[in-house]
């Protein structure tokens, strides 16, 4: 991860706890029934943040090691996640964890795949997964198959610094493919979704680093042009959000 992809949420910690969404339950079953997971495994969350995606394992009795460069996301996460003692969040990257060799029966990355020096990461990934272990790559990937959906999409487009360049569905499949390599993988897709009133709908969207937050050039331009799309699409003082919740499972062959 570059410096710049480590620092980019700062500012926007408060946000992103209270906006950015969760993954559905589905995934947990998913990966039982299909990958055994268990809790007795110890869970790696690469890019952990303030700890969306450690929580769904912590809440299925797993250990998990919580991998976040960024400190006040990682500070945040330690306090949300306090009532859990099977959790622990330290500074290091997907490049270079910290962590022993063969430690992590799962690695996890969670909306973080796009920030990673590949390579590098593909190299610490093997040097910590036990054998035949399982590497798990998800994303909440927001759909744009509505009228309102593909307004929000260009709105986020007219206002933002390098959304093109961040976001999950400008990731190949064959970069996918290539980073598991010459192990196989697996997608699994769920629904997901979020219903917001326009304080929450703004909420979300500056959650996202890619665009202006409160106080920086284009903020108040951008939310104008928000308040006329809520007003546009609300239904009962709320609108909605679709996700595509895309699951990528890996194990590891005995190889190493």
């Amino acid at each position: 991860m570059s410096s710049g992809a480590t620092s980019r949420f700062s500012d926007r910690v408060d946000n992103y706890v209270k906006y950015r969404p969760g993954y559905p339950n589905a995934v947990l079953r998913y990966l039982m029934e299909e990958y055994e997971l268990l809790p007795s495994h110890t869970v790696v969350d690469i890019g952990s943040g303030t700890g969306i995606s450690s929580e769904l394992f912590l809440k299925n009795g797993n250990r998990v090691v919580g991998i976040e460069p960024n400190a006040p996301m990682r500070d945040r996460s330690a306090i949300l996640l306090k009532g859990y003692s099977n959790f622990e969040a330290i500074d290091g990257t997907a490049e270079d964890t910290g962590l022993p060799g063969l430690s992590a029966d799962f690695i996890i990355a969670g909306q973080a795949f796009h920030w990673f020096d590949r390579d590098r990461a593909k190299k610490e990934f093997q040097r910590i997964l036990k054998s035949e272990g399982v590497t798990v790559l998800m994303w909440n990937e927001r759909l744009v198959e509505t009228e309102f959906a593909r307004l929000y999409d260009q709105l986020i487009v007219d206002h933002s610094i390098d959304y093109v360049t961040v976001d999950h569905r400008n990731i190949e499949e064959d970069a996918i493919a290539e980073f598991f390599a010459p192990d196989s993988c697996t997608l699994q897709v769920f629904g997901n979704e979020q219903v917001f009133g326009y304080d929450g709908l703004k909420g979300r969207l500056t959650s996202s680093s890619y665009v202006p937050n409160e106080g920086q050039p284009g903020y108040r331009s951008m939310v104008a042009d928000l308040q006329n799309l809520f007003n546009r699409f609300k239904e009962k003082e709320t609108v909605t959000i679709h996700y595509a919740t895309k699951v990528y499972a890996s194990r590891a062959a005995s190889h190493r």
